[in-house]
């Protein structure tokens, strides 16, 4: 993903929200101040791969067989810690910080990617934390346009932003666990976030040419008007 071809869903997710751009890119300058480049080499084994995206939904329980079988581990904050209580081994964590910073520390203290990102309401969180991660281990994001060591794959929740960011480096096949788009124990704020996850991902698996199963049934009701053409 260009920052090009993000940037006009990027413009529209702002609107929808409110979320001004200058608080995004103050954000993403902090964090940029405390990382350091990160080697995309650690990425070469997603060529070819199947890559499970683990959501934190309620449904995560039931479904992990589904990281059993995969070739690769992406999670989404908290479905982390599912999976490592499963004894399933992850091999990034996506997280802007907001729940679970001490798995992301310890992950990153083992050797394991954790993409780290900062928005524009989340400032207190890249300051407090991301400097007691293993800067070695640390793959800074960002929604906003990209700046130095901060980079930009696209996607705007954890869990989608870990889809994008497997696409972009040569996943073969995503496979989706713990997605509840409907999930009753949400507030509103999130539930707005989930429709937008759920409309990422539908143009991310149009831009693929694949079908996730998680869209079946779905995709008729889904907002398209935002879709760059």
């Amino acid at each position: 993903m260009n920052f090009s071809d993000w940037k006009p869903v990027y413009a529209e997710i702002r609107e929808d929200f409110g979320f001004p751009r200058a608080d995004d890119e103050h954000a993403r300058d902090v964090l940029a101040d405390l990382v350091r480049p990160f080697d995309h080499s650690r990425f070469d084994a997603l060529a070819g791969a199947t890559v499970a995206i683990a959501g934190a939904g309620p449904s995560l329980e039931s479904e992990l067989d589904r990281a059993r079988d995969a070739d690769v581990v992406f999670s989404a904050s908290t479905a982390t810690d599912v999976l490592l209580d499963a004894e399933i081994d992850v091999d990034c964590m996506v997280t802007d910080l907001d729940k679970n910073p001490t798995t992301a520390r310890e992950l990153s203290e083992q050797g394991v990617p954790v993409a780290a990102h900062a928005h524009g309401d989340n400032i207190p969180a890249v300051r407090k934390f991301v400097p007691t991660f293993d800067a070695n281990h640390v793959l800074a994001t960002t929604q906003a346009e990209p700046r130095g060591p901060v980079e930009n794959f696209g996607g705007f929740t954890d869990g989608d932003r870990a889809a994008f960011l497997a696409d972009h480096f040569g996943a073969d096949e995503l496979v989706f666990l713990g997605w509840d788009f409907d999930d009753p124990g949400v507030d509103a704020m999130k539930g707005e976030k989930l429709q937008w996850a759920e409309r990422l991902l539908y143009w991310l698996e149009g831009r693929r040419g694949e079908r996730f199963s998680i869209l079946d049934g779905r995709r008729e009701k889904i907002d398209t008007g935002w879709i760059p053409r």
